[in-house]
């Protein structure tokens, strides 16, 4: 299987004001990224709300990126839990997985596994379904770090283990695991102001929640990381931090749907238990997107 590289954008949900999805901003999202070059789409990820996302409109909104997207660009799909059986199920329940590049698949949250335990999920997934799996590790969500050691063994014990997105926030986590793990297995970073130094130390990239802000901005910062152009990526990545900070201020989506907003691509509304972006929010963003140069 050929590499993903560059940039992958985590593409939220649009939802209307009484809660339900709104597919004519998703529909905009999705044509934004697609036509600004980044490399591929993540449904169904975090920063899609996909936990408060009923069974029926999870496959809408995968519809409706397919639709759109039209097979221009790769399809990742977002797909884990905390019960291994029932994510074996999910996933050989998919009629169609040829349209997907991979299972983007959560390490178990709550039930606080050992480092055995993540590895016998992972590996009862992959024996029981044949997808291609990317590790997502995100341990500020789960409650567990997937150690490198874990995530090498993982690697090199099963083919169709193909990367993984890496959002424990410690860039020497990822260059553990980018020491020594196999040639053809992916490291992509999995949080935006870790992406230059995990690109720099031999990573394809990224899943990224800014990059649908600013999408091209964003992949020109990775192809130049990738192309050893290291001034201009970091100029780009120095314009544009104080934002990517303010994304994250009052929490993930709320803070990118607030610049999702702001710029016209969709309105700013989640479902509880997450909360809409304050004014005070609203107002720094618009003080900083006045103060971003062109790139």
């Amino acid at each position: 299987m050929k590499k993903l590289y560059g940039t992958g954008v985590a593409l939220v949900t649009p939802f209307k004001k009484d809660g339900k999805i709104d597919f004519n901003g998703l529909e905009k999202l999705v044509k934004y990224v697609v036509n600004n070059n980044v490399d591929y789409l993540v449904a169904l990820g975090t920063t899609a709300e996909t936990a408060t996302l009923k069974k029926e409109e999870k496959w809408d909104v995968v519809k409706c990126i397919q639709r759109v997207n039209y097979k221009k660009l790769p399809l990742i799909l977002g797909l884990g839990g905390n019960n291994t059986e029932n994510v074996i199920k999910e996933i050989n329940s998919i009629k169609n997985l040829s349209d997907f590049y991979a299972i983007l698949s959560v390490s178990p949250y709550y039930n606080n596994p050992s480092q055995e335990g993540i590895y016998q999920h992972f590996k009862s997934i992959v024996d029981q379904t044949g997808s291609d799996i990317i590790l997502y590790n995100v341990p500020k969500r789960t409650g567990s770090n997937i150690m490198p050691d874990t995530v090498l063994r993982l690697a090199y014990n099963f083919k169709n283990i193909i990367g993984v997105k890496e959002a424990s926030g410690d860039v020497l986590q990822s260059y553990k695991i980018l020491e020594n793990k196999p040639q053809d297995f992916s490291v992509i970073s999995g949080d935006d102001f870790i992406t230059l130094p995990v690109v720099l130390g031999g990573g394809e990239g990224v899943i990224s929640v800014i990059a649908q802000g600013f999408p091209d901005q964003i992949s020109n910062m990775v192809s130049l990381a990738r192309d050893n152009n290291i001034k201009k990526a970091f100029s780009i990545f120095y314009n544009i931090l104080d934002i990517i900070d303010l994304i994250y201020e009052e929490g993930n989506p709320t803070g990118i749907k607030t610049l999702l907003d702001i710029i016209g691509i969709c309105n700013s509304y989640v479902r509880l238990p997450l909360l809409m972006g304050t004014p005070y929010l609203r107002k720094k963003m618009l003080l900083l997107l006045k103060k971003i140069k062109s790139i």
